[in-house]
């Protein structure tokens, strides 16, 4: 380390990244090519998809919403529970809520053109600080300081930002800040997202190819595996519940959750409550003979776990159930969320 200057040159990072960017940038369905103009709609889109998912996961879900949906006109008349099954199993119901009340507001209140700038665009449904910088860079070129854990990631290596996470975020946004140019703005955003996933992994990170290697404070001090620092994990508590399976010819009964709450606006198998101890027949959807299985379906959310028993009844008396009859031949079609999913899958496996 060349204890004559300091670590990173700053000026020197913007250039070094994108003539690397325009050498190695990823292809994406979402992302303009060299000289094509980016359409708002679509990087809005994939940012909030992309939010707690990944790309591969990801791909095939854009094409195929942007192929029903290709624009803020579309999708500010569609249904909300058709947006939300086509959101299913991509996690966070409340961004397809969010999604399409934003497309109205842009209907509404910009004439059906996504406004550019960043704190305007943070006043439409959903656009947090994250999402508004990334859409005004990427999709206008404005010069803003976009940070996702990719980038969190990069910042806190190259300036070794050694305080824990989520104190360290305003130092790292701080430093973020200096290092993004006022020109290509939103190809350095993708350029530095581009190096976290691909080099500047959380694990193992491939310095030797990295092209900012030179200005990286961690590695001239043997360290970049260790940063950013992560404060200890809390554990989180854990509930239990029960999911109802009643079918009668060939279809199950499936609620809609409320619209608030977890999940909320769901088309979704019954369930009881969510409760510390397991709660067995408690609200169950009708009265009936119930039969236990012996094998139950976890899922984590963000602050809790989530273990549910599965219970199974038939029979053709449960005319009065409250919801819908669905075919149980057509369940993937219903656009129940991965927890629900996971579970009729278990109960037509026969699982227990």
């Amino acid at each position: 380390m060349d204890a004559t200057r300091s670590y990173p040159d700053a000026a020197a990072i913007s250039a070094v990244l994108l003539a690397w960017y325009d050498r190695h940038r990823r292809l994406l369905p979402w992302r303009a090519l060299p000289g094509e103009t980016a359409d708002p709609y679509r990087v809005w889109l994939s940012e909030v998809m992309l939010q707690q998912t990944t790309v591969a996961a990801v791909r095939p879900r854009f094409a195929a919403w942007v192929a029903r949906w290709p624009d803020f006109a579309s999708l500010a008349a569609a249904e909300e529970a058709e947006v939300m099954a086509a959101w299913a199993g991509l996690g966070y119901y409340a961004r397809a809520r969010n999604l399409v009340a934003a497309a109205k507001a842009v209907v509404a209140d910009h004439g059906g053109v996504f406004p550019q700038d960043e704190a305007v665009l943070r006043t439409l449904p959903g656009l947090g600080a994250y999402t508004a910088a990334a859409v005004a860079a990427i999709a206008f070129g404005r010069r803003a300081v976009v940070v996702d854990a990719n980038v969190e990631r990069v910042v806190a290596r190259l300036f070794a930002i050694r305080q824990p996470l989520p104190q360290a975020r305003v130092a790292i946004r701080a430093a973020a800040d200096t290092i993004t140019p006022d020109a290509r703005a939103g190809d350095f955003a993708q350029a530095m997202m581009d190096l976290g996933s691909a080099i500047c992994t959380p694990k193992k990170p491939s310095c030797l190819l990295c092209p900012l290697a030179a200005e990286c404070r961690a590695r001239h001090e043997g360290s970049p595996d260790a940063l950013p620092v992560k404060a200890a994990k809390k554990a989180k508590p854990q509930r239990h519940g029960t999911i109802f399976w009643l079918e009668r010819d060939g279809a199950v009964l499936l609620v809609t959750r409320p619209g608030k709450g977890l999940l909320g606006g769901m088309r979704a198998l019954p369930t009881g409550p969510w409760s510390d101890a397991p709660p067995g027949l408690a609200d169950a959807p009708v009265t009936a003979d119930w039969q236990m299985r012996n094998a139950t379906v976890a899922h984590g959310f963000t602050h809790f776990d989530l273990e549910l028993a599965l219970a199974v009844a038939g029979g053709q008396a449960h005319q009065a159930a409250e919801g819908e009859w669905w075919p149980i031949a057509e369940l993937d079609r219903a656009g129940l969320p991965t927890l629900f999913a996971k579970a009729a899958a278990a109960i037509m496996r026969k699982d227990g």
